[in-house]
């Protein structure tokens, strides 16, 4: 089972998975409905601050990714929210819901990398 990532505002590719949207903003014009997710684990998101500091600019996108682990490891829910997924990726794949246009350079593709690094320890 693996990890997978997909942009909620596209028609869901693999509907079997445990899907968690990941952002901390609840998508525009996405009814919950429709999301089809299995959970909204908005903590686990990257703080207001940082998200707006971002703005999604790509050239701001490694120093981002560097604050975010930060406060992923500093997060209290980060430990309850990667003991879930590591449950659910015994039975069945897991997918990151993200908002974001750009699918390179975004919080669930750090999201991913980071629970797939500390899954290995």
């Amino acid at each position: 089972m693996e990890i997978k990532l997909e942009r909620v505002y596209t028609k869901p590719v693999d509907e079997s998975g445990y899907r968690i949207l990941v952002d901390r903003l609840w998508p525009r014009g996405i009814s919950k409905v429709n999301a089809k997710l299995d959970w909204w684990a908005k903590e686990i998101g990257p703080s207001t601050e940082l998200r707006k500091w971002f703005g999604h600019d790509p050239e701001k996108f490694s120093e981002f990714a560097e604050k975010y682990r930060l406060e992923l490891k500093k997060a209290e829910f980060t430990a309850e929210f990667i003991e879930k997924v590591q449950t659910k990726l015994k039975t069945q794949d897991v997918i990151f819901l993200f908002g974001a246009k750009d699918e390179r350079h975004n919080q669930a593709v750090v999201l991913k990398k980071y629970v797939e690094t500390q899954s290995k320890k």
